[in-house]
C-alpha cells in the first residue's frame, strides 16, 4: 500500500545505490522508442527533444555527449504520488552536502541521480535522515 505520510515514509525510505552509472543525454526531434538500444532507464519529452537518463557504457558505445555521470539511488519506500515533502526533504538532506539531485517518480518509488563521485556520501547521507524518524 503507497505510503502518504511523510514522517514514515522518510523513516522507510531505504535508499539503494545502484552501481551502474548513468547519464543524461537529449536527442533532437526524437520520440520515445526512438533509442531503444540505449535502453533508457527514464525519459522525458521536451519541447527541445528528448531528454534519456541512460547507461554511461552505452552512450559512450553510441558516441553520445554528456556532461555528467551519476549513480541512481532508489528509495525502496512505496511512496503515494500524492505524498507531499518527500522530494523537498531529500533534495534537502543532499544540498545541505553540497550534492546535487535529480528526482524522477516513478509509481512505486522515487530514484535520484546524484553525482557518481559523491554517490556513496549521498546514500549515507539518506541512510542518516531515515534513521532520524525511526
Amino acid at each position: 500500500m503507497p505510503i502518504k505520510d511523510l514522517n514514515q515514509l522518510l523513516a522507510s525510505l531505504q535508499p539503494v545505490l545502484s552501481e551502474q552509472e548513468c547519464v543524461f543525454i537529449t536527442l533532437a526531434y526524437a520520440q520515445y522508442g526512438d533509442a531503444a538500444p540505449l535502453q533508457p532507464i527514464a525519459s522525458v519529452a521536451e519541447p527541445e527533444g528528448l531528454t534519456l537518463v541512460v547507461p554511461r557504457r552505452l552512450a559512450d558505445q553510441q558516441g553520445h555527449a554528456y556532461q555528467s555521470v551519476f549513480r541512481c539511488l532508489t528509495l525502496n519506500v512505496n511512496s503515494d504520488l500524492q505524498a507531499v515533502g518527500l522530494t523537498a526533504a531529500v533534495a534537502t538532506a543532499l544540498a545541505q552536502h553540497s550534492i546535487s539531485a535529480n528526482v524522477v517518480a516513478g509509481f512505486h518509488h522515487d530514484h535520484i541521480f546524484v553525482p557518481s563521485a559523491a554517490a556513496a556520501h549521498a546514500l549515507t547521507v539518506l541512510q542518516e535522515l531515515s534513521a532520524r524518524y525511526q
